[in-house]
C-alpha cells in the first residue's frame, strides 16, 4: 500500500466471488479447500468449479473471505470482476435445483431468485466493507450490456449475445440506481461502429445510468485486442483506443478508463497504448478522492 500511494497509485484489490477452479476436479484442491470440507456447495459446470450463489451460507463464506483482506489491509478499494453466475455454455445446465427447492420458496421463477442472490451478495458486501472499513470503496466491471433495447425498453441499443440482467443474473444498473456501487467499470470491449455493440452507444447509455446517483462511472477497455488479427478491421489502427477517449470526453459522467490488462500495457503490440498516452495522457493524473 505505501509504495502503491508513494507512486501516486490506489491499491484496489481484485476478486471473482464464486469461481473456484479452471477444472472439474476437487481432489486436484488441497484437502482443506472449502470446496473440499463442502462439497455440497460446489457445481461443476462448463468445465470449471463454482460455489453455488442459492446457498446463503456460501454467500456469507464468499464475503468473510473478502472481507479478510479489508480487515488486514487499508485497501483503496474492493473490485469484482464481471463473472456472477457463469456466462452460458450451450447445451449445459448450472445444476442449483436442491438449493432452489431449499431457498426459492418466494418467487415463482428461477431467474428471478438468482437475480436475488447477487442482488443480496451486492447489497450485503457494500454494507459491510463501509463498516470493516468505511474509506476503502467498492467497484464492479461488469459485462457491459446489462439488456439490449430490444428485450427492454430502458437497455442499450445493442444486440448483445448475452445480457447480463437475464444470462449473468446481475443487474448491474439497479445496483448503480441502488447506491450499492462507490464506482462501476463496464467493459465496453468493442470498437467505434461495432453493429452488436457500438462503443458509442453504450458510453452515452451508462453515462445517462450513473447520471445523478453519485456512483463513479470508469469505461473498461479492451487494450487487449489491440492489433489481434483475430479482432475486427477497427482494432488494427493504433488509433482506436484514442478515439475511445476522445468521445468519452464528450460525457462529464466518464470519470476514467481502466485498461486490460496490465500486460498489454507494456507489450503495447501496436502502439495503440502510446497513442492514448500522446494524445491524452500529458499531465499527471491523481487517484481521485
Amino acid at each position: 500500500m505505501r509504495e502503491a500511494h508513494r507512486r501516486g497509485l490506489e491499491l484496489h484489490a481484485w476478486f471473482n466471488p464464486f469461481r473456484i477452479a479452471n477444472h472439474t476436479d476437487p481432489s486436484r484442491l488441497v484437502a482443506t479447500h472449502p470446496a473440499r470440507v463442502h462439497p455440497d456447495w460446489v457445481v461443476p459446470y462448463g468445465g470449471k468449479l463454482y460455489y453455488n450463489p442459492g446457498l446463503p451460507e456460501v454467500r456469507r463464506f464468499v464475503q468473510d473471505a473478502m472481507l479478510d483482506a479489508v480487515r488486514r489491509y487499508p485497501l483503496d478499494a474492493v473490485h469484482w470482476d464481471d463473472y456472477f453466475y457463469p456466462y452460458p455454455v450451450a447445451g449445459q445446465t448450472f445444476d442449483d435445483d436442491a438449493a432452489f427447492a431449499r431457498h426459492g420458496g418466494g418467487f415463482t421463477d428461477r431467474a428471478s431468485w438468482r437475480r436475488d442472490n447477487i442482488d443480496r451478495l451486492v447489497r450485503e458486501m457494500s454494507g459491510r466493507i463501509k463498516k470493516t472499513r468505511p474509506r476503502t470503496q467498492f467497484g464492479i466491471s461488469p459485462f457491459a450490456v446489462w439488456r439490449n433495447k430490444a428485450t427492454d425498453p430502458t437497455g442499450s441499443d445493442t444486440r448483445a449475445g448475452v445480457q447480463t440482467y437475464d444470462d449473468l443474473y446481475a443487474d448491474t444498473r439497479g445496483w448503480v440506481t441502488r447506491g450499492w456501487l462507490d464506482y462501476i467499470v463496464p467493459q465496453v470491449y468493442w470498437n467505434i461502429g461495432f453493429p452488436a455493440a457500438d462503443y458509442a452507444k453504450l458510453v452515452p447509455w451508462w453515462s445517462d445510468v450513473v447520471r445523478g446517483t453519485g456512483v463513479r462511472l470508469y469505461i473498461g477497455e479492451a487494450l487487449y485486442k489491440a492489433g489481434d488479427p483475430a479482432q475486427p478491421a477497427a482494432w488494427q489502427d493504433p488509433a482506436e483506443l484514442s478515439r475511445h477517449l476522445t468521445y468519452a470526453e464528450g460525457f462529464s459522467e466518464v470519470r476514467g478508463h481502466i485498461y486490460f490488462s496490465a500486460k498489454e500495457v507494456g507489450a503495447d503490440k501496436i502502439g495503440a497504448m502510446a497513442r492514448v498516452v500522446a494524445d491524452h495522457y500529458q499531465e499527471p493524473a491523481r487517484p481521485p478522492r
